[in-house]
Formats: C-alpha cells, sequence, structure tokens
C-alpha cells in the first residue's frame, strides 16, 4: 500500500483530467477555425498531454529530489500530492525507477505525436521538447541568479500547452499567438502564486523566486500585474474573438480577481492556499468554456 501512495503522489492523478482539457481547448478551438474534427483525433490529443504531462511531472522531481529534501513546511505538498510525501525526495521510489517511468511516458507522447499528419506532428514535437528543456531551465536556474529569468522563460511551457493541442490541426497564425498571449500572463500569476505559498520551504532550499527576489510584497505585484494583463487580453477576446464564451470567461476573471484579493489579504477566513485552486479552476474554466464553444455555437 506504501508503495501505490508513493506513486501516486510521483504522478498526481488527482491533477490529471485538467491537463488535457487544457490542451484540448486549444485543440477544439482548431477545430472551429480549420475544421478537421474527429473523436480519434481527440483521444488522441488526450492521450498526448497526459503521457507528456506526467513526464513532466517526473522531470520535475527529478531534478528537485536534492533539494526538496530540505522542506519544511508541507502545506503546499499536500495540496498536490494525496498522501502528502515527495517520493523521491523520501527515498519511497527509487530515481533509476522515476527515471524509466519518465523515459515511458515521453517516448509514449513522442509516438502518438509522430502519428499526427506533417507538419502538425513537428509543430506539437517542436513544443514537447522545448517543454522539457524550459521546465528543466526553470528548475535549474531558480537556484541562483538575480533577475527571474527562470519564471519568465520557465513557464512559457505551460502557456505553450493549449497551443500544442491548437497546433495539431492548426498552424502558426494569429490565433495561435493569442492563446499564448492569454495563458501566459495567467501562467506567471499562477506561479507568483505558487512560490508565495512555498515561501519557507523556497528559502531552506535556497531557491531564488520570486517572494525571495523581491519580497512578499513585490510577489503580489507580481501576481496581481500578470492578472491584470491576462484580464486585458481576455476582455479583448470577448469583445471580438467569437470562439469566447462570454459567462464562462467572465467566471474565470473573477475567480482570478478572487484569487488576487486572498493573496493580498493577511488574514481571512480563508487561508492563501486557497487561492491556487482557484487558479487551477479558472484554467480549467476557460478549458472546458472553448471545447463547449466549439459544440454549442
Amino acid at each position: 500500500m506504501a508503495t501505490v501512495k508513493a506513486y501516486l503522489d510521483l504522478l498526481r492523478l488527482h491533477f490529471l483530467p485538467a491537463w488535457p482539457a487544457i490542451f484540448c481547448g486549444g485543440l477544439f478551438v482548431s477545430f472551429a477555425v480549420h475544421g478537421g474534427f474527429s473523436w480519434g483525433l481527440v483521444v488522441k490529443a488526450v492521450l498526448i498531454a497526459g503521457f507528456g504531462f506526467e513526464a513532466g511531472f517526473i522531470l520535475n522531481d527529478l531534478i528537485d529530489a536534492g533539494p526538496d529534501r530540505k522542506d519544511i513546511d508541507n502545506d503546499l505538498t499536500g495540496y498536490f500530492r494525496p498522501f502528502h510525501t515527495r517520493p523521491l525526495a523520501a527515498g519511497a521510489i527509487s530515481l533509476m525507477t522515476a527515471k524509466g517511468l519518465f523515459v515511458f511516458f515521453l517516448l509514449a507522447a513522442v509516438v502518438l505525436t509522430l502519428s499526427l499528419p506533417s507538419p502538425h506532428s513537428l509543430y506539437v514535437m517542436a513544443i514537447g521538447f522545448y517543454s522539457m528543456l524550459a521546465e528543466a531551465f526553470y528548475q535549474l536556474k531558480k537556484r541562483k541568479q538575480t533577475f527571474p529569468w527562470s519564471q519568465l522563460i520557465g513557464r512559457t511551457d505551460f502557456a505553450l500547452f493549449p497551443v500544442a493541442g491548437y497546433l495539431c490541426v492548426g498552424h502558426p497564425d494569429w490565433t495561435a499567438l493569442l492563446i499564448l498571449l492569454f495563458f501566459y500572463p495567467l501562467a506567471e500569476a499562477h506561479l507568483g502564486t505558487n512560490d508565495l505559498i512555498d515561501l519557507k520551504n523556497d528559502a531552506a532550499r535556497g531557491m531564488k523566486t520570486i517572494p525571495i527576489l523581491y519580497g512578499v510584497t513585490g510577489c503580489k505585484l507580481w501576481i496581481t500585474g500578470f492578472s491584470a494583463a491576462h484580464l486585458a487580453v481576455g476582455g479583448w477576446l470577448l469583445a471580438n474573438y467569437g470562439q469566447v464564451v462570454p459567462a464562462w470567461f467572465l467566471l474565470g476573471f473573477a475567480l482570478i480577481v478572487l484569487a488576487n484579493l486572498i493573496c493580498w489579504q493577511e488574514k481571512l477566513p480563508i487561508p492563501k492556499l486557497a487561492a491556487l485552486p482557484l487558479i487551477h479552476l479558472t484554467m480549467f474554466t476557460y478549458a472546458l468554456a472553448l471545447i463547449w464553444r466549439y459544440f454549442f455555437r
């Protein structure tokens, strides 16, 4: 039973539905713009996203296995991992086993991606490998930096995830750029919220995260600034782009505003950790809205 719990903590399976949904949000925008809908492609996209993101999770833990042993606060660990453990840092799963799982998930994603028609397979493959490099850069660069390059460059991987879904059918174009511009500031606001909550652990690990570089107030300004940029792009999309659903997007905007209010308050009936699931729920809401729009245009 302990081994099963360790693997569940490594794979974070309770988060698994979110990542294919976000990937498919971009895919369904592409169906609306370019056509070519098929359930077979949807299933393939779900598998590419699931395998790819699991590979990213494991890569994260492999790179951070050493620093994670220095954790002193279990709150964020408990949110992301149902049994509140970091199995590689704790030695519950060997590094060799984790490397084998990483290769398996990565190869599965690669094989499925290569089965897409050209040049879409090349588009998605390029984003996939870039994302793995960006994840490694993010984890390693934040150990030693005086400017947040790791955060600004590293989190482009998440912002490109729905773009990769779009490119399963579409091509690099204005719509793909809009998806990137919409999700990138949200990814940065998410990162700042994560860093604000995990400040004690990052200080113990010696990580140069946003609140350590710029202080807690600076981190809150980071979250609010990128949230404002996200809302500005989202407002433009509401006014000019027919693929979004106003009610669903306005719900996402409200959740982002609430998450910011929580981050700025020192004392609330709910803890700052509540801000992070609100941002995750926002991402999921946007993804479902884009999928919904395709079927109920």
